[in-house]
């Protein structure tokens, strides 16, 4: 049963764009709180006198611990009663817990701080998904998954501009505040205005019913070989893709030798270009081609992973900023391909009282590794190099990390054979 206070019903185009507008302003949010540390961590690693290691556990294993471990109970709960009121807590926990981290004097203040930036985030996205999946219908459902995933390059983007920017006027403690206080400001705006939509209305064939209990879905995932096999390999590319975004302004800083401000700016600029230019071509490509053929929603990534490969190496190892910037643009691109044709595949891998819950493993296996692993394994290498590179060791550490795009094609084509088989449409 779910407990929402009032079902909006169908919805009106303007009602729903306003719905996706404010979704995406709430994960830009999520993603603006996760992501600033990356920028900060130069001023952080100089005031604080943390090493490269340090600095990948707090801006991954830190935020993930809890963010993967609590996801899965916290979307459990989406699944059965208002999400619109737990993102709304969700958002206020982790905005508050951000601006804590403003308030840290050494690494373990710091490394709890970001724990409990984590918590709040835990019910942040898998809600989200499965609203927009009860606000649009299955054809449009790639795309409007899309557009909410612009949180996450424009929230990158915002989160290394600004905090670039009060960090290089004012002081890296400032950038904490403003931000944390901001989306607290945000919290009831969208509890107000946006409302609990019923479950599976644009799936009448598929009645959400009862709330699915944990053994229901973990026996219908069980079966499904293509969540499995996707989940690895978006958490393969997230490995990279979460490295990068952490690492890439304290590359450009020691390899290039610009200032904090002009990484913030160099590097928010191939995010938001690249980024919004990337998830908005997967999601197309992913509601045209996969309504032909299911195999399209996991083929999409497993091409678009393989090109960014060479784009990384040459863009990694240019001897200029200018040409980095342009090259670097087309990986971040391809590198982001992924989630409109994954996360909307995720929703249709499961029936619609089940799809909260189904995001929140995806996300737990994705996350865990893909950030929980990726900050920390690039600072740690770029660590062991450090003595025979200098401060182009994180130059060579990327690249090593480019590998595992590679790992992620080969899990999405595997997929790919066995995804037709594994959709619930309700036939």
């Amino acid at each position: 049963m779910d407990h929402a206070n009032t079902p909006a019903g169908p919805t009106s185009l303007a009602n729903r764009s306003y719905v996706l507008f404010i979704l995406v302003v709430v994960y830009t949010f999520n993603f603006i709180d996760r992501q600033i540390i990356g920028i900060l961590a130069v001023p952080i690693k100089a005031d604080l006198g943390l090493t490269d290691t340090q600095l990948g556990l707090m801006g991954g294993l830190a935020f993930a611990l809890f963010y993967t471990g609590l996801g899965i109970p916290v979307a459990m709960a989406a699944d059965r009663f208002s999400r619109t009121w737990i993102m709304t807590g969700a958002l206020t926990i982790w905005s508050a817990m951000t601006a804590v981290c403003g308030l840290a004097q050494n690494f373990w203040q710091l490394f709890l701080a970001r724990l409990g930036v984590g918590i709040g985030e835990a019910g942040g996205v898998a809600p989200a998904y499965s609203l927009i999946s009860d606000y649009f219908p299955q054809e449009q459902r790639a795309r409007a998954l899309s557009i909410y995933s612009f949180g996450i390059p424009i929230g990158s983007a915002l989160g290394i501009v600004f905090g670039g920017l009060i960090a290089s006027a004012i002081d890296w403690r400032v950038a904490f505040f403003v931000v944390g206080l901001a989306g607290i400001v945000v919290a009831p705006i969208f509890r107000l205005t946006v409302k609990e939509p019923p479950r599976g209305q644009f799936d009448p064939q598929q009645n959400a019913g009862e709330p699915a209990s944990l053994g229901q879905i973990v026996s219908m995932l069980s079966s499904k070989s293509s969540f499995w096999l996707m989940s690895l390999g978006a958490a393969s590319s997230s490995m990279m893709g979460y490295g990068l975004f952490f690492w890439l302004p304290s590359f450009l800083v020691r390899s290039y030798g610009i200032s904090l401000l002009d990484a913030s700016l160099f590097f928010g600029a191939i995010l938001l270009l690249g980024g919004i230019a990337g998830i908005w071509l997967g999601g197309w490509l992913a509601d045209r081609l996969g309504q032909k053929k299911k195999a399209a929603y996991a083929l999409i990534p497993a091409v678009a992973f393989v090109i960014t490969v060479p784009f990384y190496v040459v863009g990694v190892l240019s001897p200029t900023l200018v040409i980095t910037f342009f090259v670097m643009m087309v990986p971040t691109a391809f590198g982001l391909v992924w989630l409109g044709p994954v996360i909307s595949a995720m929703q249709h891998l499961v029936l619609p009282n089940m799809r909260a819950t189904a995001s929140a493993v995806f996300l737990f296996i994705n996350n865990l590794i893909g950030i929980g692993l990726g900050t920390v394994l690039i600072g740690y290498i770029s660590d062991v190099l450090e003595p025979r590179f200098g401060d182009d060791a994180l130059r060579y550490s990327i690249l090593v990390g480019t590998g595992f795009y590679l790992i992620a094609a080969g899990f999405f084509v595997v997929a790919s054979r066995t995804l037709d088989r594994d959709w619930e449409d309700g036939t």
